[in-house]
């Protein structure tokens, strides 16, 4: 036995040591590139049941675009032609149509439910035939890009729950955006850039309100949550250094601080110190990223054109679209876009019209310079509110002036690229737009069908919080592979 263990120590030279050293070192290095921070022991918790930063499977999106409606749009004047309620316009609501169902209080106390046709013509488009609202030409000139989904419904019928419920997957608040869940899961693909970026603009229309939970990170990581971006001269609010500090006097400050993080960590094991830790070194690195992103000025005049002349006027709709465009491009994976002012409870037809205008050449620009980049087929843009609006007027009726009430039971989205069938139509409701007919999808059911194209299972993507085990869809949600290449 000792003379075994003699030969092997003879055989055990320092060339053959470092031989057999250099296989671990060049996996350890192959796991590092791979995934970023694998062995930098920030990683999540034991009870994890994925790697954070890698997909479930094969993605077909690396990044989503979200252009969400806030105040939400009448598919009736959008993307659901209904000629039938031109012609029984004034007459009241079939009782078998409605069947009882709930409605809000601005009109539940109306005596009557008298039906209003779209004050706007529609014509077909693409190879669909998707009818297509006449106030909407440029999406109408992309209708072979975009999937038009007709199907959607929610539970919620008031504004503030239906936005939580569409982007954290609750009604009510405290739980993770749908963008810190991809955050969580996938992680960043620049280290300079947030995973998560939000940027809020304001249309001439009737706004609801936006609030700092609709992009929380809930109970993950705080390193998760959205970054707001802002339009004045500091786009990220206390990114820039104090007066007097110089570049070198930052870094020696954030070190001593990460110093004595690193040591409450070591006593105290609480993650968000790290989180910390990991957010300070991320402000660090923004403070050349972020201007680099924000200036346009460089973009070709074909590409201002695209957009449009607002693209150069910071906070607009179009500003936001281009600025998306930029940051995705540098590799931010979810960027949430909420444009305010589709509340039209009355003058609907003056008011949807200036959204409309808002927002219609941005968003079919936005598809355009993807696709001509070569980056549409890897980044999923996505156009919808929180729910439809009644087919019945709210309040007194004339054909030039009309309002509709939310509509939770059905409405219209749209959604392009990153592994989304192109020029189809998706889902059908009855002659009067108000209840599904074919093929309904449910909020959980697009949240699935998203981060399934970001190779993400969401009965997998899980977080355990106070003894149970979270995830974007709740407890329901099924892809809607119907719509999927």
């Amino acid at each position: 036995m000792e003379k075994e263990a003699l030969e092997y120590g003879l055989t055990m030279n320092r060339r053959r040591f470092l031989s057999r050293l250099s296989l671990g070192l060049g996996t350890v290095a192959l796991g590092s590139l791979l995934v970023p921070g694998l062995f930098s022991g920030l990683g999540g918790s034991e009870e994890e049941e994925m790697i954070p930063g890698l997909p479930h499977f094969a993605p077909k999106a690396k990044r989503v675009i979200y252009l969400f409606q806030n105040g939400a749009p009448s598919q009736l004047e959008t993307f659901d032609y209904k000629p039938r309620l031109r012609q029984m316009m004034g007459q009241e609501l079939p009782a078998s149509i409605r069947m009882g169902q709930r409605l809000t209080g601005m009109t539940a106390g109306q005596s009557s439910f008298p039906l209003v046709g779209s004050y706007y013509d529609f014509k077909q488009y693409g190879q669909s035939g998707a009818w297509i609202s006449e106030k909407f030409p440029h999406i109408a000139g992309i209708a072979d890009d975009i999937c038009i989904v007709k199907s959607m419904y929610t539970e919620a019928i008031n504004h503030d729950p239906a936005l939580t419920f569409f982007q954290t997957g609750a009604q009510q608040g405290n739980r993770a955006s749908m963008g810190a869940w991809v955050s969580y899961g996938l992680g960043t693909e620049n280290k300079n850039l947030p995973a998560f970026c939000v940027l809020l603009s304001r249309g001439k229309g009737n706004g609801q309100g936006v609030y700092s939970k609709l992009w929380s990170n809930g109970f993950l990581p705080s390193i998760h949550q959205g970054v707001q971006f802002s339009s004045g001269d500091n786009p990220i609010l206390y990114l820039s250094d104090p007066n007097g500090m110089s570049k070198s006097s930052r870094r020696k400050m954030l070190d001593h601080v990460a110093e004595l993080n690193d040591m409450s960590y070591q006593q105290f094991g609480d993650p968000e110190i790290v989180t910390r830790i990991q957010q300070y070194e991320m402000a660090y690195r923004m403070q050349t990223a972020v201007p680099e992103i924000m200036d346009v000025s460089k973009e070709p005049d074909d590409i201002i054109k695209l957009y449009g002349a607002d693209c150069l006027v910071p906070g607009t709709y179009a500003a936001n679209c281009l600025l998306a465009r930029k940051l995705s491009e540098s590799g931010v994976r979810f960027v949430q876009l909420y444009h305010q002012g589709w509340d039209q409870h009355g003058n609907l037809p003056n008011e949807m019209a200036g959204q409309a205008k808002d927002v219609d050449q941005a968003s079919a620009a936005l598809v355009t310079d993807l696709k001509q980049r070569g980056l549409l087929d890897e980044t999923l843009v996505i156009w919808g509110g929180e729910f439809g609006r009644t087919n019945y007027c709210q309040g007194k009726m004339t054909k030039e002036n009309y309002g509709r009430d939310h509509h939770p039971r059905c409405f219209s989205i749209w959604m392009a690229g990153g592994g989304i069938k192109p020029g189809i139509v998706y889902g059908e409701t009855d002659d009067f737009g108000y209840n599904i007919t074919q093929n309904p999808v449910h909020v959980h059911d697009f949240q699935a069908t998203v981060l399934n194209r970001l190779g993400l299972d969401h009965e997998k993507l899980t977080y355990k919080f106070q003894g149970r085990r979270f995830r974007l869809t709740d407890v329901s949600g099924k892809v809607v592979n119907d719509i999927l290449v």
